[in-house]
């Protein structure tokens, strides 16, 4: 079983979590952080490369750029990555310069720039694909529609997961809702720990759950779980984690932005051709200590084809996905989509924010893809990681 689920320690990804986050991302719960941070900045103007993340695949890049050498190599000063136990934890030391690069959810990228006015911006994708929606093993799920009157678990309201699941619940009938006894057309949907998700599952307490890897991949090797929708067959290509800096960083500090940038593109490109050496970097055993995993389940995700998967899984396998995959480019086309889909999303508290919203504003002001366009030519091209020449492409989104 993979040592991040047994761990007491990440109990933060759930309510409060969300609670403690939902108070950043305000102006006024954000205030005397970003009030930290511009006293840390005006102290330390040439701070070295200070990255936070979570243990899960979505920090990939991040850990194997550190590992490989590739910052050092650009000649940045950069400290070893800082492991944080919860994204409340990993935003608060953000938004106050402790660390000055990481890795959020995508719809909390947005939370975050429009719900408290953060001056952060994207400034490429982290990974694509590399979530499930896993459900409860010999339980007579076979389908979607077999989750109507169950509890779904998701990581967290402002996510990938939960835009992806909501669609697909409809699509299929069902009506998501966030509370109460869901009858026989509903699926209660609650926010858990990832921690939490797989002893949930073994109790009943859960039908199922939507998260990123590897904790679907976990579920399958204990034999307690089964995927029943890989969200990168859903939304093809769809990116789950982004890569945030600091808007003061990528205005004062062009030319050290750009080797941040560079390195991680760099890292992405290699990690592509090197699935097996990424498994050992990420694993527990690793000297590093990135993450508490497994070679096993690191393995049946980053070595993990879909095409592989059992007869009647996939549904699009013209789409020729990876169980998770690296291309950095941040296009704009996803960040307006998500931006629509996140106003027809529920999710728990006010949404207004959202509501006001201009998409392909939004995708203008939040992504800032001047450092990745010259990391992704330097490295060969959008041709390395299996795109077409262009920086433009239309979304396919088929529940």
């Amino acid at each position: 079983m993979c040592g991040f689920c047994n761990d007491p320690e990440h109990n933060g990804f759930g309510r409060r979590d969300f609670l403690k986050l939902a108070g950043l991302f305000t102006a006024a719960g954000a205030f005397p952080l970003l009030s930290q941070l511009q006293q840390a900045q005006a102290a330390q103007p040439d701070a070295p490369l200070r990255i936070g993340y979570l243990p899960i695949t979505d920090a990939a890049p991040l850990l194997v750029a550190h590992h490989q050498g590739l910052f050092a190599d650009l000649g940045l000063q950069v400290e070893k990555p800082r492991m944080f136990r919860s994204w409340a934890q990993l935003v608060e030391a953000f938004l106050s310069g402790s660390v000055n690069l990481v890795h959020v959810l995508a719809p909390m990228a947005i939370w975050s720039r429009y719900g408290s006015g953060a001056a952060t911006r994207v400034v490429a994708w982290n990974h694509i694909n590399g979530s499930s929606l896993t459900v409860a093993a010999g339980q007579g799920i076979d389908r979607i529609e077999d989750l109507g009157g169950k509890t779904l678990a998701i990581p967290f309201w402002y996510s990938i997961h939960n835009v992806v699941l909501q669609l697909v619940l409809r699509k299929h009938g069902l009506e998501p809702v966030t509370q109460g006894t869901p009858n026989p057309k509903q699926v209660l949907l609650s926010v858990m720990a990832p921690s939490d998700m797989l002893p949930g599952l073994a109790a009943g307490s859960i039908a199922g759950y939507i998260v990123a890897e590897p904790f679907n991949a976990a579920a399958e090797l204990n034999g307690l779980g089964k995927v029943l929708r890989f969200t990168g067959d859903v939304w093809k290509d769809h990116a789950c984690c982004v890569v945030q800096m600091h808007e003061a960083d990528l205005e004062q500090r062009p030319e050290w932005s750009q080797k941040v940038v560079s390195a991680l593109v760099q890292a992405q490109a290699w990690m592509r051709d090197h699935r097996e050496d990424t498994v050992n970097i990420l694993a527990k055993d690793n000297p590093a200590s990135y993450t508490p995993h497994s070679r096993e389940t690191l393995a049946q995700v980053l070595l993990g084809e879909l095409a592989n998967s059992p007869s009647g899984l996939i549904q699009h396998p013209d789409w020729q996905q990876q169980r998770i995959d690296f291309k950095p480019y941040p296009f704009a086309s996803y960040t307006e989509q998500l931006v629509e889909l996140l106003k027809q999303t529920e999710v728990k508290g006010s949404t207004r924010f959202l509501q006001k919203l201009d998409p392909a504003q939004v995708a203008r002001d939040l992504v800032d893809d001047r450092f990745v366009r010259q990391a992704i030519a330097d490295v060969g091209g959008m041709g390395v990681f299996g795109l077409p020449d262009s920086f433009q492409r239309e979304e396919i989104i088929q529940p």
